[in-house]
């Protein structure tokens, strides 16, 4: 089912704004994305530490949300260790 509808100037000229600014601020998020990967490489590797972990330390700092992975963590941990795989 196609819908269709047709735009006054006014609709056009704000949706290609949006589109614009949108296009905008997914390039420069893009761009910053690929400098903190850059320098989360850059420390990971000076300090011997795996990217991810600290990527993850990042991303649990930004949500809050190191107590929900602790349990996360803890539930992982006892469903590997009833299973016989936790080393």
């Amino acid at each position: 089912m196609s819908r269709s509808r047709m735009f006054s100037s006014e609709e056009k000229n704000k949706l290609t704004q949006l589109v614009n600014e949108g296009l905008s601020i997914m390039q420069e998020v893009e761009t910053l994305n690929g400098g903190l990967s850059d320098t989360v490489k850059a420390i990971a590797e000076e300090m011997e530490i795996p990217p991810g972990v600290l990527k993850k330390a990042i991303k649990t700092a930004h949500k809050s949300s190191f107590t929900k992975e602790q349990e996360n963590h803890d539930l992982l941990e006892q469903i590997l260790t009833t299973v016989g795989r936790a080393l």
